[in-house]
């Protein structure tokens, strides 16, 4: 683990490659699992807001569900989460005709319709954060590694892409600019070391 302002971040951050490969996974992250992803009870608000215009969007069985338990819920492990269809498909999910999954929430932003792009758990995937209880530190960073993104593994390698590099953009969105700046500098000290 390495200290970066008052997060710890998993090595793995750092050494693990990774890079998204759609046109194999065709996105299914959002539709395979067994409960939906994190969601902050700020993120529910800014989702609530835009509830109006994503609902004509979604698929019946996703307004039948937020429509009986709401946008989120809480799974077994206490954490609040974006409600699911089917016990599976996250109710924001839709598949086009070409069988390629997409966040109703990420194509309303895309389009300019809103401002919020997406829980920021859905954005860093596959790094997962948790709530850590030290005064010093209270987020840790820490790699998913989940089968259906094989693909990405290859992808990530065969590029030579760190997971670092890869999420960037969600990285700087939740921490900022500065704290990635550090945190690349931490990977390029750790590469060389490893090097000796």
């Amino acid at each position: 683990m390495f200290a970066i302002g008052n997060t710890l971040v998993s090595l793995d951050v750092l050494e693990k490659e990774f890079c998204c490969d759609l046109g194999v996974c065709h996105g299914c992250c959002c539709i395979e699992g067994d409960a939906g992803a994190p969601i902050s009870d700020e993120e529910c608000e800014e989702v609530e807001k835009i509830l109006p215009l994503l609902l004509p969007e979604m698929t019946k069985e996703a307004r039948e569900v937020v429509k009986e338990q709401g946008i989120s819920y809480i799974d077994p492990s206490g954490e609040r989460v974006t409600s699911i269809v089917n016990n599976k498909d996250c109710v924001f999910a839709r598949t086009d005709h070409n069988g390629w999954c997409y966040c109703l929430i990420e194509k309303a932003y895309r389009a300019g319709k809103i401002t919020f792009l997406k829980p920021i758990s859905c954005h860093l995937y596959p790094i997962r954060l948790s709530a850590l209880s030290g005064a010093e530190y209270t987020v840790g960073l820490n790699y998913h590694r989940w089968d259906v993104c094989h693909c990405a593994r290859v992808l990530g390698k065969k590029n030579k892409i760190k997971l670092y590099e890869f999420l960037k953009e969600p990285l700087i969105r939740r921490f900022g600019q500065a704290w990635y700046e550090e945190l690349c500098l931490t990977a390029q000290e750790w590469a060389k070391q490893c090097k000796q």
